[in-house]
């Protein structure tokens, strides 16, 4: 039984294009085709129907059709874009955007690259980015921890450009070779090298356009590949990863209208938790430019091998490429198509427990304002669970933390970061994840649990509590950190000096939290407190700074 749809509650009042879900459970969207963001926070019971926006920082530029993802440290990269301000010109331009500091940083390009535009791209395990040219065989990975990018293994493919890319459990990432369909391939992390796996057994690939749709890995480890043509196809991993794989054929769109033909000619699509995929097709012609309304939802089962029809939002009147789906920690799919009228569907039914992630350790206290870790296994999810193409990355497959209070039934999301893995469905291993309890929190009772692609694990009891002035005591700075403090020249009395400054320094910051939290004030107030050490001469202040292919779609 398929399920429904429900407007926001508070629209956005802005055009919404690509969403991420940021790892404080909150959701990050793009005034389509600014550079203005938005952020969407779910209300106190955890509903994003009843969610509230705010205006993030702009981006350094306003881009349409570009690489994105959420890293492992709950920042956000993008990448090039198509169009930049509404021209057409393959923007080389990196960024990531710091969610907690709420700015944004410009990064380096790939060496030697020309454009990235509407690159392909795909989050690894190792949280490292691999992005596809659009100009020719050549991938670049970007790795945030050295903020540095490496030449990865050229396509065998004349270019990535219009793929869709998909990670796969083996540490591989999928590809359909849209300039050379019906082939396709696979970038093998571990050897840095792309493998020919063989051709779809249906043309997959709009020739005149070469355009494709979304391509989803289900639960049961195989990929769901949905054709511009009307046409779907299903990839199965062969058991070492260095070999090419299996393809066999799905299912195809039956006509809405009068024997017309639909396709996913660049479009969304959703693994739900009931391990159904949400998609869409719209009429195709096999013309290049042509990108016809409306657009038509469906459901596909991967038990039956079959795509039923599903309700159509009010909002479907455009073409598929304009929508975009993003997975809710609630296991819902907002959907948006560029306008300020943005639809959830909430699906029948859900998930097979054995897909729940499960949590082995996790402290029982749980401090506002400190930073824990949780251990689990599948807490990353089966799948990278949303996918469009190479115009818009969304994946989910990272661990979400919620708590929620007894007495009130709050619910608060807590900022995850430094995952072990961004890999999928890893099975028995037993991963990690940070998680940081913010202010706010209520006190008390709890149950905490970690979400991933809308999938929540059976629930921990914790109790949240006030971080204790007393645990200053807990700072152990050992002697060698002096070597640190101050350069090796420094006497002992300056390096003590510097500590002395540091202690002062972390038990007023403990206060002020206390102070916040409802605790006691100290008899001395942070600014009262007087300067440890020698007066340095105030610093002069610095001197001033001196200050295409698509334009038919839009």
């Amino acid at each position: 039984m398929p399920g429904t749809w429900t407007p926001l509650n508070h629209q956005p009042g802005f055009g919404a294009g690509t969403m991420l879900l940021l790892t404080d459970g909150s959701v990050m969207c793009q005034e389509s085709g600014t550079a203005r963001w938005w952020r969407l926070r779910p209300d106190g019971t955890g509903s994003y129907l009843n969610g509230t926006w705010s205006a993030l920082a702009n981006g350094p530029n306003a881009p349409l059709y570009f690489a994105s993802a959420v890293l492992r440290d709950g920042r956000v990269f993008v990448a090039g874009g198509e169009y930049n301000n509404g021209a057409d010109v393959e923007l080389l331009a990196a960024e990531i955007f710091d969610p907690v500091a709420n700015t944004w940083h410009s990064l380096p390009t790939p060496p030697g690259w020309s454009h990235i535009g509407d690159a392909s791209c795909c989050v690894l395990p190792d949280g490292r980015v691999l992005i596809g040219s659009v100009d020719n065989n050549q991938c670049a990975i970007y790795d945030p921890v050295a903020n540095s990018w490496s030449a990865a293994g050229s396509k065998h493919n004349r270019t990535s450009n219009e793929e869709t890319w998909t990670l796969l459990p083996d540490q591989t990432v999928v590809s359909v070779d849209c300039a050379g369909a019906p082939q396709t391939e696979k970038y093998n992390v571990a050897t840095n090298q792309w493998i020919i796996c063989g051709n779809t057994p249906v043309n997959l690939v709009e020739t005149s356009s070469i355009e494709i749709g979304p391509a989803i890995l289900l639960p049961d480890g195989r990929v769901f590949a949905i054709g511009a043509t009307g046409a779907t196809a299903l990839y199965t991993m062969p058991p070492v990863s260095t070999q090419p794989g299996t393809w066999s054929i799905g299912p195809s769109f039956p006509p809405q209208v009068a024997g017309q033909k639909l396709g996913a000619k660049d479009a969304p699509a959703c693994l739900m938790p009931n391990g159904l995929v949400l998609c869409v097709a719209g009429p195709v012609d096999g013309v290049s430019g042509d990108y016809l309304s409306p657009t038509y939802f469906y459901e596909f089962n991967p038990a039956n091998n079959t795509l039923s029809p599903a309700p159509n939002p009010p909002t479907n009147g455009g073409p598929p490429y304009v929508g975009r789906m993003l997975l809710l920690p609630t296991g819902q799919v907002m959907f948006a198509n560029g306008s300020s009228n943005i639809q959830v569907y909430t699906p029948i039914g859900g998930p097979d427990p054995v897909w729940k992630p499960t949590i082995t350790k996790v402290p029982t206290t749980l401090r506002i304002g400190t930073t824990q870790t949780l251990a689990g296994r599948q807490i990353n999810g089966l799948s990278q669970a949303v996918s469009y193409g190479d115009d818009a990355a969304m994946a989910t497959n990272y661990p979400i933390v919620r708590i929620r209070h007894d007495a009130t039934g709050h619910v608060t999301y807590c900022r995850t970061s430094n995952h072990s893995t961004l890999g999928v469905n890893t099975g028995t291993v037993v991963h990690t994840t940070h998680f940081s309890i913010p202010a706010g929190t209520p006190l008390g009772a709890s149950l905490l649990t970690v979400v991933a692609n809308g999938i929540a694990s059976d629930p921990v009891r914790v109790n949240v509590a006030l971080i204790k002035i007393k645990e200053i005591k807990e700072l152990k700075i050992e002697l060698k950190e002096l070597e640190v403090l101050e350069p090796a020249e420094a006497t002992a009395d300056s390096g003590l000096m510097q500590i002395v400054a540091q202690l002062a320094e972390r038990i007023d910051q403990l206060t002020v939290q206390s102070e916040l939290n409802g605790g006691m004030k100290p008899y001395i107030q942070p600014g009262e407190r007087p300067q440890v050490g020698a007066e340095e001469p105030a610093e002069p202040p610095p001197p001033p700074q001196s200050k295409r292919r698509r334009a038919e779609k839009v």
